[in-house]
């Protein structure tokens, strides 16, 4: 992992552009800013093309000749490879340059273990970690007994290898123990949500696009929000008012990211369980980024692998006030500059907009009678007024499952 301390480290990229790489200058990109996020200083960038990955050295003879001159004439920590590595590739490179050699996923990782902020964040990490550890223990322990050759290799060594992959296991079964248990209580709560008539939004995208921004205009409260990559990763869940009196729960999630390790996929699915039982997703959308179309794809892509893709959506175009020429790829959507004094408005309209489409309509009547039960109806459906005048004709939306609300009052569905 990248150790952090005070001193910046000084990092070099390396990727091998294979034939079935997709944005591969996007991901090298990608790459610099997850480093960046890290603390990290990046140096140079090395990058070859290649049919596959050198089994052994991982990049082709003469590449690895070249990075070993450029780390012999400047000040070189660490080398950061884009793709992930074989524990024997690993040992290799770091025994060819002379320094350590860290992959994409480990840098990830790491990037995850900075950010976990709930008790739940910090356990999926640890565990992500210790099942990424445990191959690399035990292909390095393979390693160190073929070098020993046969007869008395088979002592001291190999019964720590297998202690420690021992220690490993059972750390993993203990934190998936625990990791049942918060998935469990999180379980209880999200029925008490399900069970409850109040409309669910939650917010995905791909990291750094601005849901925090969003969150936080939405709520008028402070979620931690930074141009980083990966700033939240812990789900949160708040309340917010739309149309007045109407009330919504808008939850906050990890983002994505192009070539997600599935380990972490796999380490944060309770966590990403939170926007499967939404009633509607807001996917933001970083509008400046140039490669926000790519970026959608991959928003896209897992929300299909995680079977979102047929919960109800709408776009959110972000940082528009960075753009110039900005053309749509998903309806329906909005476009905002979030941090605007209208932004929150606009996005606000657009999700009653949304609401509307997705709701029945209907028209009541208000009597004397029934007059005080128009609040409680305020909260779960949108209104076009609140006129408690005998008699008075009201119309609005509401969700299906809401409808037998309606039943205190005369209503006509449209």
């Amino acid at each position: 992992m990248i150790e952090t301390s005070q001193k910046q480290e000084r990092v070099i990229l390396v990727g091998v552009d294979l034939p079935d790489s997709e944005n591969f200058e996007m991901s090298m990109e990608e790459l610099a800013s997850l480093a960046q996020t890290a603390g990290a200083e990046v140096i140079h960038s090395f990058s070859q093309k290649r049919e596959r990955c050198d089994s052994k050295s991982f990049i082709g003879s003469g590449k690895l000749r070249e990075i070993k001159q450029f780390i012999e004439a400047e000040a070189v920590d660490t080398v950061i490879v884009n793709n992930q590595l074989t524990p024997r590739q690993n040992t290799y490179l770091e025994a060819e340059l002379g320094l350590k050699v860290i992959d994409r996923m480990q840098l990830i990782l790491d990037i995850f273990a900075l950010r976990a902020r709930s008790h739940e964040g910090k356990l999926q990490v640890h565990l992500a970690q210790l099942k990424y550890m445990l191959p690399r223990l035990v292909g390095q322990g393979v390693m160190l007994s073929r070098q020993a050759g046969g007869i008395g290799s088979r002592g001291p060594g190999e019964s720590q290898l297998e202690l420690n992959r021992r220690s490993i296991r059972k750390q993993i079964a203990d934190v998936e123990k625990q990791l049942k248990a918060v998935a469990k209580n999180r379980e209880t709560v999200r029925e008490k949500r399900l069970d409850s008539e109040t409309f669910k939004i939650g917010l995905i995208g791909y990291t750094n696009a601005g849901k925090s921004t969003i969150m936080n205009i939405l709520t008028e409260k402070s979620q931690y929000e930074a141009n980083e990559l990966f700033a939240t990763l812990d789900a949160t869940t708040k309340q917010i008012y739309l149309l007045d009196r109407f009330q919504a729960t808008l939850t906050d999630t990890v983002g994505f990211i192009q070539d997600l390790p599935t380990e972490l996929v796999a380490a944060f699915k309770s966590t990403l369980e939170e926007s499967r039982q939404v009633d509607l997703l807001l996917h933001i959308v970083d509008a400046s980024d140039p490669n926000h179309e790519n970026h959608e794809r991959v928003v896209l892509n897992i929300l299909s692998d995680l079977g979102m893709s047929a919960i109800p959506r709408l776009v959110v175009y972000n940082k528009m006030d960075k753009v110039k020429n900005f053309t749509a790829s998903q309806y329906p959507y909005v476009s905002l500059s979030a941090k605007s004094q209208e932004g929150a408005s606009i996005l606000r309209q657009a999700i009653v907009e949304k609401l509307k489409s997705m709701f029945v309509p209907f028209t009541l009547k208000i009597t004397a009678e029934n007059a005080y039960k128009l609040y409680d109806l305020s909260r779960i459906a949108l209104l076009d007024s609140y006129d408690v005048e005998d008699g008075k004709e009201i119309k609005g939306y509401i969700a299906e499952k809401n409808k037998w609300r309606l039943e205190a009052f005369y209503v006509e569905l449209s």
